[in-house]
């Protein structure tokens, strides 16, 4: 097996190393591109320098060495033949979900033994499916995204500042742009393929759409309505009005086609109050900015749908479950949750008077608990100040705080 270089991501090592050696597959989930891949050869490093006489078996279904490598009996076949001695095996398959039945070579191996067994996806349903149906509860999900903003700085040894931040919200955080010229067509360009690979791959063949003009039409809707409310009857209603005739099935099942492919997020809506999630209206955000941007530009005029993109992601890198709050008529951008904890966050872009920033701490400060609030701004008066137990922060301070944690 090759050497790789990488940069080391840390945060996601230390959620994996208690798993290391259990008989447990781990599963790393993710869109393509955000660093699976190096995530593994870091893992594998590990568990050399831990023991140096461990045998290591690496399958990557994205090189053409592995080409021959198409079912799971093809998977236990090359196991097989490259296992030595008594000791533990440690396997690991890159994109696994490109193996016929994979599943059951996962599960056969277990079964026997003797192997610690790591592998990554970038299509959610094998969790639901695949892996639910024959592996259940004998795997951990490790959700894979792309850079934080202070994973953004230290690949691209940048100090935190408003450009720096604007940089990561303008070209967004797959890793392997640190390889490129800081050039927007250069980036852009190299964004757009990978998008392509996404909607081809990961989107169409795996779900054999037929309907790509209108795929490619309703990636660029959500585009263009990141953070507002979305439903399927108002997409559908949308395209009537262009004499284009969707059903709204059809639009549900692509909407959920481009959230497998952790191209998008969705985010539901929650009463506050009463804590009933609502089943219609929902919220869409990208996993990557970049790739949104890559896509219809970066428009200043798009910029608190970007900065409320921002801080969906960073919410979920640190482990949120995040919901789009409705208390009364008004609403609260994220109610988040984790383990027992909650916070509430409102995204502003500026908070030009005091008028304006009183307005916008309105929503928060109709939410009667004590758990904590945040605002959060570009505006620089935004790094230190707090109004009635509402705490205001610079963006980019909230999204360092966030992935320091």
């Amino acid at each position: 097996m090759r050497t790789r270089e990488y940069i080391s991501r840390p945060f996601y090592i230390e959620n994996l190393k208690p798993f290391i050696g259990k008989e447990v597959i781990k599963v790393l989930t993710g869109q393509r591109r955000v660093g699976k891949s190096y995530l593994m050869y870091e893992i594998m490093d590990v568990i050399a320098k831990e023991n140096p006489d461990a045998t290591l078996i690496y399958i990557n279904k994205e090189l053409d060495e592995f080409s021959t490598i198409q079912t799971h009996r093809d998977v236990i076949s090359y196991v097989r033949a490259n296992t030595r001695g008594p000791g533990k095996t440690y396997m690991f398959i890159d994109e696994v979900q490109e193996i016929v039945e994979f599943e059951k070579a996962l599960r056969s191996l277990l079964a026997e033994g003797g192997f610690d067994i790591y592998c990554t996806g970038s299509n959610a349903n094998m969790l639901s499916g695949e892996l639910a149906t024959y592996l259940s509860g004998r795997y951990i999900e490790i959700k894979v995204y792309g850079l934080s903003y202070s994973e953004f700085l230290t690949f691209h040894q940048l100090k935190d500042s408003v450009a720096s931040f604007t940089r990561y919200l303008k070209n967004g955080g797959l890793p392997y742009l640190i390889h490129l010229p800081n050039e927007e067509h250069i980036v852009y360009d190299y964004l757009k393929n990978i998008y392509n690979t996404i909607l081809f791959k990961d989107v169409v063949a795996r779900n054999n759409v037929r309907n790509i003009p209108f795929l490619e039409n309703l990636v660029k809707y959500l585009c263009d309505n990141t953070g507002s409310l979305v439903s399927s009857k108002r997409i559908s209603d949308f395209l009537k009005s262009q004499n284009i005739k969707m059903s709204t099935q059809v639009v549900l099942n692509y909407l959920s086609y481009l959230e497998s492919a952790f191209f998008i997020f969705k985010a539901r809506r929650i009463d506050i109050s009463g804590k009933k999630i609502f089943e219609i209206g929902e919220k869409y955000y990208f996993e990557d900015l970049g790739l949104r941007n890559s896509i219809i530009g970066f428009k200043a005029s798009d910029i608190n749908k970007i900065l409320e993109n921002i801080v969906f992601t960073h919410l979920l890198m640190a482990g949120y479950s995040v919901y789009v709050g409705k208390t009364g008529e008004k609403e609260v951008d994220f109610v988040c949750k984790r383990a027992g904890e909650k916070i509430y966050v409102q995204v502003s872009y500026l908070m030009t008077n005091e008028e304006t920033i009183k307005r916008e701490y309105g929503n928060l400060l109709e939410i009667s608990d004590n758990y904590p609030k945040y605002l959060v701004t570009m505006d620089e008066l935004g790094k230190t100040a707090s109004y009635e137990g509402v705490e205001l922060m610079h963006i980019k301070d909230f999204c360092l705080m966030l992935c320091d944690r």
